[in-house]
């Protein structure tokens, strides 16, 4: 089949013109509408497979995390972070909060985006000495104005979920979540996607 989708002319950025970006933010729209949430949902069904030693498997891990913040009372922004704090790990084992942080730093406010960057120093408090490492790292976070945001979904949420016998919601649950945040719902005109690259 051939590829009659309209296709920005330059080989150079240099060169480009405000009819080829026209194209391709229109492509990128479309792509934000009709497979990023698919995407992200095959990212985390990646987690099944790698349990990384931990009681449970780090999806499992995932939707322990965003149950509670869910039984908690939080809203669906704040769940959805929760639901992919991790989503790196199995791709960024070393700066996983980091892959979490940029997928989502568009579509949720900047506290939320900065308790996901940080959760794994914050997190370190439980087990950093376990690992010759100073557990108290996070305090050079302390003064951050988003700092007790980060420290209640580690104390609350993230930490205590690697339960085998806790409640555990199926992946499938949270995909109307998902569609609501990254599809037509989410960053669907130009001035959106300006706004998430100047963010």
């Amino acid at each position: 089949m051939t590829d009659t989708a309209p296709r920005a002319t330059f080989t150079r950025m240099d060169q480009s013109t405000k009819q080829d970006w026209d194209i391709i933010v229109g492509s990128v729209i479309d792509l934000a509408h009709n497979e990023v949430a698919g995407q992200v949902v095959k990212q985390l069904e990646t987690l099944k497979s790698d349990q990384g030693g931990f009681a449970v498997d780090r999806l499992t891990h995932c939707l322990q995390t965003a149950h509670l913040a869910e039984q908690d009372g939080k809203d669906e922004e704040y769940i959805v972070c929760a639901l992919l704090h991790d989503i790196g790990d199995v791709l960024a084992p070393f700066n996983h909060p980091d892959i979490a942080a940029g997928i989502l730093k568009p579509y949720v406010s900047d506290a939320n985006h900065w308790m996901v960057k940080h959760h794994g120093t914050v997190q370190g408090y439980y087990y950093f000495h376990h690992l010759g490492m100073d557990r108290n790292k996070r305090d050079e976070l302390k003064d951050h104005e988003f700092y007790d945001h980060c420290e209640e979904f580690c104390a609350k949420f993230d930490m205590p979920s690697f339960d085998p016998e806790a409640t555990t919601p199926p992946l499938e649950y949270y995909v109307p979540l998902l569609d609501a945040m990254f599809g037509p719902g989410g960053l669907s005109s130009l001035d959106a996607v300006k706004d998430a690259v100047q963010k």
